[in-house]
């Protein structure tokens, strides 16, 4: 295996950059393989382009007869472009995307006449068999059938040679399957009912789009040194491994000089996404030595989940072309920055306006007070909610370290909002007077923007932050799927601005007050009630965690813990009540995020068993043997005296001795208590098992193994080192 390290650093060594050239203006390439609205108005006919602009708008249904056309049309531009096969395109709950391929082709009955053929029926639905995706418990294996549907909002597009329909996917029964369809339910739900709050200030509103600027944060690691890693290889991160004398302390890659290989797969990569229709606009080195971000332009919730979910796969197949293993775990490197995945999130107006964006006048911002103070409403009453939604084994590791926010759900809106929220506190209860109204409008409603404008604070401890024009979820993880950040809170914000409208118009029609008056009273009730959530400190301080305890506010570390809010009877029936998901749907979610967060650690501590005994320890008696025979050498040349000139050597095998029996002792009690873990039939004690009594076992015998790393000869040690993978450029 030290043969395989050194061979993989020479390999690495010699790369040069892949050579790529653009094939033309971002603006022109932009959605060339994208049935969007250019192709459908060239290849669809009259009614079959409105069928599929209403359906997108107002969600109107499509006949089979108007689909016939539409798939008539989407065949011919997908052949046209060299197309062969086609897919339904989706996300089951894998946390991957999923497609199984068809040619565009049938024969007779006899085999005779082959042609090529798509209609309406293969674009609207399909069945693929559901019985090896997770279900938690949803159907029986004789009741596999699962059905794909055309999601029209997301619109269809070509990768490689086939083309691609985004879908929903749901079960025999008719549960939800998948991360799209609760997304665009909670999207529905976050429309109605911002709708009607934007109509206390424009009645020409209607609809509310939710929208997601998701900023994806990944490792490029040489391919040649990810595969001599058997825990990379297997877990996507390194399970042992001693850290680097330089890592990120000089702070001298973030935002540096891009390195030429990587840079090239970029260009690549972001060529790729400009075909496929992904706005990606940002690059650059994040912290962390061969760290990198991209980022999009704002869009669509549902679109742009679609797209980050495409993006890894196109990320990972473009890092092939260019000899890289792309790491999207939260922390695959110990002791530098984990990856996240912010998700920048607002509301935007059919009329063109920007919810969480002040505007010229004291009514627009006065609606912006309403969205605002509301979203942060929605985080202090569903905090716990939130943290389950971003709560994998992987950001476990990266919570509360190292610039990742902390587990603890808390809003950073900065000290000028803070300021405007106190002086709208002290609004007089009940009616207004005309003074009191001209100086709201005037000195406080009246000078947001300028406030905003001036407020680029932005605490990166922070988990959910306001950054000028959105929230930005910080916590959310770089391996996940943002449908189900994205649900959340989307259901939380749905939930809160309807019991608003409520509170508002029970003034109105109860209280004789008139609108703002109404809407100025409810937003002070709202800011004395929320002042436990806001925060503008350091989230890793002590003092923050018995402080974030007084305010009630929870602080779950670890997975199995934050699990258990997607059942609670508030969370079940929030769903269930805006009709995103029923009780079994939910409760399938959390039985499979249970199992998956079980397995992942199962995994982890095989994978750690095998190379902590198989490549470690032989190594470390292989070296130590070296020392014995040298300490042999020396009792033959200095007789007596010898332990006195070979101390050092005699230390070093004792040291080695107690570091090997500290792994096998360890990895032994570690299996044993996996073997207790998995004779348990509860999901949840099984997950809190792993977590609490397999777990702990991954440090300690990390520790032995780093230890020895430092101690062996680095020419038979056979494990790349963090060095080598986080330098080699």
């Amino acid at each position: 295996m030290a043969t395989l390290r050194f061979q993989a650093l020479k390999e690495s060594s010699g790369r040069k950059p892949v050579k790529f050239e653009e094939a033309d203006k971002k603006s022109v390439l932009f959605g060339s393989n994208v049935f969007n609205d250019k192709a459908m108005k060239q290849f669809l006919t009259a009614d079959a382009y409105k069928g599929v602009k209403d359906a997108v708008q107002y969600g109107t249904k499509i006949d089979r007869k108007l689909a016939d056309y539409i798939a008539m049309g989407m065949k011919e531009w997908a052949v046209a472009k060299g197309v062969t096969h086609y897919t339904h395109w989706f996300q089951p709950l894998t946390g991957a995307t999923a497609e199984k391929h068809d040619a565009f082709f049938e024969t007779s009955y006899d085999g005779s006449d082959p042609v090529e053929k798509f209609g309406g029926g293969q674009l609207v639905q399909q069945e693929p068999d559901a019985s090896s995706f997770p279900n938690g418990g949803i159907r029986n294996t004789f009741e596999a059938r699962g059905y794909t549907a055309w999601d029209p909002t997301s619109p269809a597009f070509i990768f490689g040679t086939t083309l691609c329909i985004p879908t929903v996917f749901i079960s025999y029964t008719g549960e939800a399957l998948d991360y799209k369809t609760p997304l665009l339910r909670a999207l529905n739900a976050v429309d109605e009912a911002a709708t009607d709050v934007c109509k206390y200030f424009d009645k020409n509103v209607k609809k509310v789009t939710a929208t997601l600027g998701w900023e994806q944060e990944y490792f490029l690691v040489d391919a040649a040194l990810a595969n001599s890693r058997p825990d990379i290889v297997m877990t996507g991160r390194t399970l042992l491994g001693h850290t680097s004398a330089k890592g990120q302390q000089l702070d001298d890659h973030y935002f540096g000089s891009i390195p030429s290989r990587a840079l090239n797969y970029m260009r690549e990569l972001e060529e790729e996404c400009m075909l496929l229709g992904i706005p990606v606009k940002t690059r650059h080195n994040e912290v962390a030595p061969n760290q990198f971000e991209l980022a999009p332009i704002f869009e669509e919730t549902n679109l742009a989940v679609d797209h980050n979910s495409l993006l890894m796969d196109v990320m990972s197949k473009v890092g092939e072309r260019h000899d890289f293993k792309v790491l999207f775990h939260e922390k695959p490197f110990q002791g530098v920055n984990g990856s996240g995945k912010h998700n920048n999130w607002s509301m935007a107006t059919d009329t063109g306006v920007n919810l969480l964006s002040p505007g010229k006048t004291p009514m627009s911002n006065l609606q912006f007070l309403s969205f605002f103070i509301n979203t942060i409403k929605a985080v202090q009453e569903y905090e716990e909610l939130l943290r389950a939604a971003i709560a994998t084994a992987s950001n476990d590791h990266r919570l509360g370290a190292n610039e990742a926010p902390p587990a603890i759900i808390s809003v950073f809106i900065g000290q000028q909002l803070t300021k405007v929220l106190a002086e709208l506190e002290g609004v007089t209860k009940g009616k207004l007077s005309p003074e009191e109204k001209t100086d709201l409008k005037l000195n406080v409603v009246g000078k947001i923007p300028e406030v905003i404008l001036d407020n680029t604070d932005r605490n990166r401890t922070s988990p959910f932050a306001f950054t000028g024009n959105k929230f930005e979820f910080r916590a959310v993880g770089s391996s996940a799927n943002c449908a189900n950040a994205m649900t959340t809170l989307n259901s939380i914000v749905a939930k809160q601005l309807k019991d608003f409208k409520k509170a508002v118009d029970a003034l109105i029609d109860g209280k004789g007050l008139k609108k703002d008056e109404a809407i100025f009273n409810v937003l002070r009730e709202y800011i004395k009630e929320t002042k436990n959530i806001l925060f503008e400190g350091d989230g890793y301080s002590e003092a923050w965690e018995k402080e974030a305890k007084k305010r009630g506010l929870s602080n779950h570390k670890t997975t199995p813990t934050a699990l258990k809010a997607k059942v609670s009877k508030k969370a079940l029936d929030l769903f269930k009540d805006l009709n995103v998901m029923n009780h079994v749907e939910v409760e399938a979610r959390y039985e499979i995020e249970l199992e998956e967060y079980t397995k992942k650690i199962q995994i982890e501590g095989r994978v750690l068993g095998d190379i902590a005994r198989n490549h470690v320890i032989p190594t470390a008696i292989r070296y130590q043997n070296t020392l014995i025979e040298n300490v042999r050498g020396l009792k033959d040349i200095f007789g007596a005296s010898f332990e006195k000139i070979a101390k050092e050597q005699i230390s070093i095998i004792k040291e080695i001795s107690a570091h090997i029996e500290g792994i096998n002792s360890n990895v032994e009690a570690m299996t044993e208590a996996r073997k207790k873990a998995n004779a348990l039939t509860d999901a949840q004690k099984m997950a809190e098992s792993y977590c609490d009594k397999v777990k702990p076992y991954f440090d300690v015998i990390r520790a032995h193994c780093d230890k020895l790393e430092l101690l062996v000869d680095d020419e038979v040690w056979t494990l790349t080192k963090y060095r080598e993978l986080l330098f080699t450029r």
